[in-house]
């Protein structure tokens, strides 16, 4: 039978979070996703296989205005989050509002925190959050506190975080979503950050939602199935079918709701490919933003580097500055995040250090301590995904607020310096690294600026949702996941409660 209720196109943390809301309603529901199952096996912890030879990458081409290339995407159950590095951070109060950057403004959402502060929450428990409020100095207000506490400090960062705190500065712990504690499945291991986890104790879409979804008997699941286009009926209003292709077979797949949740690039790829008479510049797009305003933020990787330390930390994803988060002090603007990245491993380094003999990169890898500079990407319309007459994408970044990421980037290399580390080296993030796209089918308060209506319903349509951070108006500062699930958890509701009968 290929008739269902509500079909979700997607099963990363947007359609993981709206399936995990309608387990136990009356509606049939299909999750379609067009990878497997990432299976378990020792390559999942090996870098050389999963950095140099690229094992779990997507191998399809896409275009950054002419330049071929291979982005960091993973097609698998859970999406993305199968490789993330766990961090869920709450977007802070004023991200939902217009911000002045120098380069132009931050738009407003058509929500605000508070819509979403109980979403929060409820997304915090669902994957497991570890954390402590209060403590980042940019922390939003909430009314739950985290169901469990921070993961401490391993010696070298626990050093790290007095330094900082000597500075004057406010050190916090990451939020991070990893089953670590006295019951937990953790080894803290040195394999989290962009490595799958083989022992399944990392907090991703697949573990936290889709697999608690699926005990529910109205919840299937189909792999393998990419979603090649989108149908309408006559009048262009009502979306009627899925054409799927499942295992080199294509299939249409019907339903009275379908929710779009494929990333924010694919999304945005989908609907423009599912242009017809009615809809000529694709679904959900009579405002013509589908695609535009791609972010995916401004970001450099950092070693802090001293020649006669050694660096055996196993887990460091455990510290956060965002002391200058909105400034260095009234009437600045905003400068961003900074945090700790996973172990950076000789093998990480063979792509951007080839050059440089294999001791050499060993040496850099052992004695660092590896961080991510983070600042907002601002919205622009000619910064857009769009579909070449190959039917191949073709992602084109305009790049926005750099001068501020430059500055931020230095300031972050004075904080560290001061931390004992006397050469901190940096390399930005390029359009190949697509790990928090958003904002390619924004949505809002006006259809004729925004595809979406604020509980993420085409304009144009009577039964599409689209749930990934594609909704996003802006990008703010801090990684999409948690905003995401909160969102999705709240779409589901809504679904469950108004749409499904």
């Amino acid at each position: 039978m290929n008739s269902y209720d509500v079909v979700i196109i997607g099963s990363g943390v947007g359609g993981g979070s709206v399936a995990l809301q309608l387990a136990g309603s009356k509606a049939r529901v299909l999750i379609l996703e067009r990878g497997p199952a990432l299976p378990r096996e020792a390559q999942n912890w090996d870098p050389v296989a999963v950095f140099c030879e690229r094992r779990y990458h997507t191998q399809e081409t896409w275009y950054a205005d002419g330049r071929a290339f291979q982005p960091g995407m993973f097609y698998f159950v859970g999406g993305n989050t199968k490789f993330y590095g766990t961090a869920m951070f709450r977007f802070r109060e004023r991200d939902f509002e217009a911000l002045a950057h120098p380069e132009g403004v931050s738009p407003a959402w058509p929500i605000s925190y508070q819509d979403l502060e109980s979403w929060y929450g409820k997304a915090e428990q669902l994957f497991g959050v570890r954390g402590q409020g209060g403590l980042d100095p940019s922390d939003p207000p909430r009314t739950t506190e985290y169901s469990h506490p921070p993961i401490p400090h391993e010696p070298v960062i626990d050093a790290i975080a007095a330094k900082l705190q000597s500075q004057g500065l406010k050190p916090f712990p990451m939020p991070s979503a990893v089953d670590f504690g006295p019951q937990g499945t953790c080894q803290r291991c040195t394999n989290c950050d962009a490595f799958p986890c083989k022992i399944n104790a990392k907090g991703d879409a697949e573990m936290k939602l889709i697999e608690p979804a699926r005990r529910s008997s109205n919840i299937e699941l189909m792999t393998n199935a990419q979603v090649e286009s989108l149908e309408t009926d006559d009048t262009g209003r009502t979306v009627t079918a899925a054409v799927v292709n499942v295992n080199g077979v294509r299939q249409r797949i019907t339903a009275g709701t379908f929710v779009l949740s494929a990333g924010a690039i694919n999304s945005a790829a989908l609907l423009l490919r599912s242009a017809n008479a009615r809809n000529p510049r694709g679904l959900a797009n009579s405002s013509d933003v589908v695609g535009r305003n791609y972010m995916t933020h401004n970001t450099s990787a950092l070693m802090a580097v001293h020649p006669f330390k050694v660096n055996n930390t196993q887990f460091p994803k455990t510290l956060a500055v965002h002391d200058f988060y909105f400034g260095e002090g009234a009437g600045d603007t905003p400068l961003g995040s900074l945090q700790l990245l996973g172990k950076i491993k000789e093998p990480m380094l063979r792509g951007a250090l080839g050059a440089f003999p294999k001791f050499v990169r060993s040496a850099l890898a052992t004695h660092s301590v590896d961080w991510y500079a983070q600042s907002e990407d601002l919205p622009h319309p000619e910064s857009r995904v769009t579909i070449r007459p190959d039917g191949a994408i073709n992602l084109h970044w305009h790049r926005t607020n750099m001068q501020t990421h430059y500055r931020w980037v230095a300031k972050c290399k004075a904080i560290l310096r001061g931390t004992g580390y006397p050469l901190v080296l940096s390399a930005p993030f390029g359009t190949d690294v697509v790990s928090h796209q958003c904002g390619t089918v924004r949505f809002g308060n006006d259809p004729a600026t925004s595809a979406l209506d604020s509980y993420c319903k085409a304009w144009d349509h009577d039964n599409l949702f689209v749930m990934d951070s594609g909704f996003f108006p802006s990008s703010a500062a801090v990684n999409p996941a948690l905003t995401v699930a909160a969102q999705g958890l709240r779409v589901g509701a809504y679904l469950r409660e108004k749409v499904i009968q």
